[in-house]
């Protein structure tokens, strides 16, 4: 693999960054629904609720998201460190604070209260905002978040569609962290059917605008 030089690798983390931007605006709106948690965050309340931490009373809800988004991240860096990248540290480190600074701006127009359609609008439309962004986080090579990692690296490993497999990996995380204890929604299961299919069709538009951004501002095209 080529070295890349420093403006290339600066414009890559710069898409990055605008791509967990948009996805994170999409898990806000998915989140304000109030009709369920995501799929990975199911299994997160699964393990905080199931398992014993032994009078870890310093243990939450997002500690154990650090700590499982870590290790997936070091398993990675064995398996194959190629998709383990800056990026990866980023969306780890940035996605809570962007969720918090949405929530802050949007928890006052959306809540609860809304009619039930009017939520399952912002569910589908939150879903889509999320996979959109995800796709440019994914394309800008820069690294992504350790979860949607698990389905790049099986969907690559396998030679299989990343839609199909992106459903399968949300709806493992949804089951088990449900067996664990975790609640599921309508959301989960709707974001389970939904973010991989649509970062499937999203995945071509994203490749051209992560080309675009390199052809004109580091003078490299992005790898096919």
């Amino acid at each position: 693999m080529k070295r890349r030089s420093f403006r290339e690798m600066a414009v890559r983390v710069v898409l990055l960054l605008v791509g967990l931007c948009i996805a994170h605006l999409g898990v806000t709106l998915f989140l304000q629904s109030d009709l369920g948690s995501d799929p990975f965050n199911v299994f997160i309340q699964g393990l905080y609720r199931g398992l014993p931490w032994y009078g870890w009373d310093l243990m939450t809800h997002g500690r154990v998201h650090l700590l499982v988004s870590l290790l997936i991240m070091l398993v990675l860096l064995v398996v194959d460190r190629h998709y383990v990248g800056i990026g990866t540290v980023l969306c780890m480190a940035l996605g809570g604070p962007i969720i918090d600074v949405y929530t802050v701006v949007l928890g006052p127009v959306i809540n609860g209260s809304l009619p039930l359609p009017v939520r399952l609008g912002l569910l589908i439309v939150g879903c889509v905002i999320l996979a959109f962004g995800m796709t440019i986080v994914i394309r800008s090579e820069a690294g992504t978040g350790p979860n949607d990692l698990v389905a790049v690296v099986l969907s690559d490993k396998w030679k299989k569609p990343f839609g199909p497999v992106r459903i399968g990996v949300d709806l493992t995380f949804a089951v088990v962290g449900f067996l664990l204890g975790g609640v599921l929604g309508v959301g989960t299961v709707i974001c389970a059917f939904l973010v991989g299919p649509a970062a499937q069709l999203f995945f071509p538009v994203s490749q051209k605008l992560c080309d675009f951004a390199l052809d004109h501002f580091a003078g490299e095209r992005s790898r096919a």
